[in-house]
């Protein structure tokens, strides 16, 4: 997984525990693919001020994962459910397997 693809994955796990100036701005540089200069014109900030806040609110994201664990938790939880999935007969099982697969 590349830095991008583990922020945008941490964003969407985490979001809604950043300053809503951080999460504005990482949603435009990671999901509107605006550049800083850009973000800054919307937004009406420095390129610097910017670039702090993402900064900053990646930063906060990698800590909360650190100490959370949400997003290696799910993956943990996906697997056992593929897994149990791909081994099971039961379709009682397998309906609650899928359940946590969201399918």
């Amino acid at each position: 997984m590349t830095d991008r693809e583990r922020i945008l994955v941490l964003f969407d796990c985490y979001s809604r525990v950043l300053s809503s100036r951080q999460r504005d701005a990482l949603d435009l540089y990671y999901n509107e693919d605006l550049s800083l200069a850009e973000i800054a014109e919307q937004t009406g900030i420095t390129r610097q001020a910017v670039r702090d806040l993402i900064k900053h609110g990646e930063e906060r994201l990698y800590e909360l994962e650190e100490g959370l664990h949400v997003y290696e938790r799910g993956q943990r939880v996906k697997a056992a459910a593929e897994k149990i999935i791909s081994i099971t007969r039961s379709d009682e099982v397998r309906a609650v397997a899928e359940s946590l697969l969201g399918e």
